[in-house]
């Protein structure tokens, strides 16, 4: 496996005989000074550039420039399936590259002046590169920009509103043993809202100092060790008995979290649609499968 400077060394390389290529930077985890350091961290690197369509039709330049490929993916030739990401590929496309000695490269090339315009857009960055001057000055790079941010109470009330009112929706879908339906609304609606109701209490612990990174994934550094095994224990496999266990744990969890952000905020926790809510998940628990009303 080549090691972190053969990497850097071979981006700058290609980039210094490409007369194409104008400028180089990177952003992601290996520019940000609090994130994990581990074998798996790839490159995510940006070159700049006059214009994008000599890239894109030389199907192997990536391969001749950059070693083996294992496998790849060019997300943007897909962008027709996915209109709201808005991929214009005259002015970005990208080449997400696992190469067969382990290493993995996203790279990028951006026309200078789509570069020019988001440059500020993103506090993790870092110029390695520039031949004419075209890039601005930044800052070393940072994660402040994904520091954990205090909700103002509108944003406190919504959160809690989803929680409690799509739970039904993971009530009715256990009822009728639809643990795909299950799977989906509780991993990308309700536990959405337990894990941002996290990060705020660890955004107060910390006075809003810290990231929690992707998907929460460092909320372990804060939390009481007992609070992170209690989040981890509202994931369910397909199994209905558990499925309704863990989500009774993971209604428990927020209920008590809310509870205490909302009194470090000042903010008004609407107890009632709480204990209303839970107690209908719990009361469709006990209803026959054969049931032919609610009440």
């Amino acid at each position: 496996m080549r090691t972190e400077q053969e990497m850097y060394d071979l981006i700058l390389k290609v980039a210094r005989e490409d007369e194409r290529v104008r400028a180089v930077y990177i952003d992601g985890s290996r520019t940000n000074p609090n994130a994990l350091r581990d074998i798996f961290q790839d490159y995510d690197v940006v070159y700049v550039v006059h214009e994008t369509e000599s890239f894109i039709k030389d199907r192997n330049w990536t391969e001749r420039m950059f070693g083996e490929i294992l496998y790849m993916q060019r997300p943007d030739e897909f962008a027709e399936f996915f209109p709201d990401e808005g991929v214009d590929i005259t002015k970005c496309y990208g080449w997400l590259m696992q190469f067969a000695d382990g290493n993995r490269i996203d790279l990028h090339v951006e026309t200078i002046a789509a570069a020019q315009e988001g440059f500020f857009d993103d506090t993790l960055r870092k110029i390695l590169l520039d031949k004419d001057g075209i890039l601005p000055a930044i800052p070393e790079s940072s994660d402040l920009g994904y520091l954990v941010k205090r909700p103002v109470e509108k944003e406190y009330l919504c959160s809690c509103n989803e929680f409690w009112w799509c739970l039904n929706n993971v009530a009715k879908g256990l009822w009728r043993g639809e643990l795909t339906y299950v799977q989906d609304m509780v991993n990308h609606v309700v536990r959405g809202q337990l894990q941002k109701m996290l990060s705020w209490k660890i955004g107060l612990l910390t006075n809003w100092s810290v990231a929690v990174g992707k998907s929460g994934k460092y909320m372990y550094r804060w939390l009481p060790k007992e609070e992170w095994e209690e989040y981890l224990s509202t994931w369910f496999s397909c199994d209905v008995k558990e499925a309704w266990e863990a989500s009774v744990r993971m209604c428990i969890l927020f209920d008590r979290t809310a509870r205490e952000v909302g009194t470090e905020l000042g903010y008004k926790y609407n107890q009632e649609e709480a204990e209303n809510s839970f107690s209908y998940f719990k009361y469709v628990r006990t209803l026959s499968a054969d049931a032919k009303e609610v009440y």
